[in-house]
């Protein structure tokens, strides 16, 4: 069996920010390991797809062999919107192709390049270019479901909220069928962040201005929502992360669409994450729930 590489391109921690605190920088190292140690066996992988012309506006493909219109999950990676790598997901590609779905790994510009509406920008055209192709990967370009970790579940969701830009970029009505967000920050506003602080960096790099911080939180676009969402977050998430998707939760239910929320117990705002390499994990179960019911 032949182990497939971890080959993003832009994969150099030279060229990206300090990780924030050693929790994130051994995360990060794990799951790259992971990456590197991951077998392709039973998949077609299609890598460096260009969806623009920047060297991060690149994903990677992970298609069962002989898929025809299989759902797609477009799961986008973590790292605070100033780090990460496509490769963080690639560990989870032989769960998800076994069950019968095709999985999009996106990278997208990151902060300080950029501020955060260009990363949102960027998975908006992610989705767009993936329906637009999907049929040569063996997906269904109606049948998207939209996931990430952290930065990345933040993105997901996000994305899946606001469908209007959604439309515009080319994504047909009804195709986004469910978002499974995994330890997003579902609300960036806070009323006075404290100096130093990752809360105070989202106000001083990650926003081009203070009052972007509504437009850019999937928690301020959930009127009229008919999306399925799945919640996931840690029991020791931070205090952020796990009043934001509470918040989340509660304004869902009353735009009466199908809504949960799951706290994993024991488990760090990385756990979520790394949890996902036992392919027993319930998370996959509730993603399998979710192709059948949507």
């Amino acid at each position: 069996m032949t182990n497939l590489q971890a080959t993003d391109l832009d994969y150099n921690p030279d060229q990206q920010m300090p990780m924030p605190f050693a929790a994130a920088d051994a995360y990060a190292q794990q799951v790259m390991r992971w990456a590197r140690e991951a077998s392709g066996a039973g998949q077609r992988v299609i890598q460096n797809v260009a969806y623009g012309a920047d060297r991060l506006q690149r994903y990677d493909v992970f298609t069962p062999l002989g898929a025809k219109a299989a759902p797609v999950l477009v799961f986008w990676h973590g790292g605070g919107w100033t780090n990460g790598y496509r490769d963080y997901v690639r560990f989870m590609a032989e769960h998800v192709v076994r069950l019968g779905c095709v999985l999009v790994a996106p990278s997208y510009r990151l902060v300080p390049q950029v501020h955060l509406h260009s990363a949102f920008e960027d998975s908006v055209a992610t989705l767009a270019h993936v329906v637009r192709h999907a049929a040569t990967y063996g997906g269904a370009p109606d049948q998207l479901y939209l996931s990430g970790h952290s930065a990345g579940g933040h993105l997901a969701a996000l994305v899946a909220l606001r469908a209007a830009s959604c439309a515009c970029a080319g994504v047909p009505a009804g195709a986004v069928r469910g978002c499974l967000p995994m330890s997003g920050i579902m609300d960036l506003h806070h009323p006075s962040p404290a100096a130093g602080s990752l809360e105070e960096r989202v106000y001083s790099m990650v926003l081009a201005a203070p009052e972007h911080d509504a437009l850019l939180s999937p928690i301020c676009w959930t009127a009229g929502n008919r999306i399925a969402f799945d919640l996931t977050i840690g029991e020791h998430d931070s205090e952020r992360v796990r009043r934001s998707n509470a918040r989340m939760l509660a304004i869902l239910q009353a735009q009466q669409g199908a809504v949960c929320l799951h706290s994993m117990a024991g488990q760090s705002h990385f756990d979520t994450h790394s949890a996902l390499r036992d392919g027993s994990a319930a998370w996959y179960a509730r993603l399998t729930a979710m192709l059948v019911t949507n």
